[in-house]
């Protein structure tokens, strides 16, 4: 099960790594926000994520780009709340808190074209971008 608050963009065609850093007692590579603070946009439109999602069981999806997903598993219940950004025709960025397994998590990632395309996942309570290894190595860690 992961659990997150991360906001996920387009990884840049280069982008460096920074000083190892402890994060609630875990020590993680974070990725230089120089290259990240503005946006790459993805390949997909509002309209086509906004289409891939509304396909997922049980979730619902508003015309302003919020989704909640819920689902239950072996492990209990699970919930994803999310907000798609855009700009000029194209998703900026995806802001997803809650928790969900695995699969799940995948199944969303699959909405913006992963894994064609490579993502970076800013935790949002730590203002620290990471590569996909370091983002679900921590994601997967208990609370």
């Amino acid at each position: 099960m992961y659990h997150f608050h991360v906001i996920i963009q387009r990884r840049p065609d280069s982008v460096a790594t920074t000083d190892r850093q402890s994060l609630d007692g875990q020590t993680c590579t974070p990725l230089s926000a120089r290259e990240l603070l503005q946006p790459t946009p993805m390949p997909a439109s509002f309209e086509q994520v906004a289409d891939r999602l509304q396909q997922l069981p049980r979730l619902f999806f508003e015309p302003d780009g919020s989704f909640v997903w819920v689902g239950v598993d072996q492990q209990g219940r699970w919930q994803v709340d999310g907000q798609l950004t855009d700009r000029d025709g194209h998703v900026l960025y995806v802001e997803l808190h809650g928790n969900c397994p695995i699969e799940a998590f995948d199944r969303l990632l699959t909405a913006v074209d992963w894994p064609a395309n490579s993502l970076v996942f800013q935790l949002t309570r730590h203002a620290v971008f990471l590569d996909e290894d370091e983002f679900r190595r921590l994601a997967a860690q208990p609370l």
